[in-house]
């Protein structure tokens, strides 16, 4: 089973990849057709629910056409793994 901090980092990681897919007015299904991930496992990556290994991070930031880096562009508690809302 996954401790609540680290289902916290994968909460927070899968809403930045919502927010900027859906400022670039994608489904799932046409941001899938950019990227090497079923449109399926973007829906379950953004809520959390799926740990993706580094080549689907840079396969979504290519989806995304943004740099890897900002992807993880967002507040974040390293030691609580929460983010901080400030």
């Amino acid at each position: 089973m996954i401790s609540h901090q680290r289902k916290n980092i994968l909460e927070a990681f899968g809403k930045q990849i919502e927010i900027i897919r859906k400022d670039k007015n994608l489904s799932y299904r046409k941001m899938a057709q950019y990227c090497n991930v079923d449109y399926s496992d973007i829906s379950k990556i953004e809520k959390g629910k799926i740990n993706i290994q580094l080549l689907t991070i840079i396969e979504l930031a290519r989806g995304l056409e943004v740099h890897p880096k900002e992807l993880f562009d967002y507040e974040f508690d390293l030691q609580e793994g929460f983010i901080d809302k400030k």
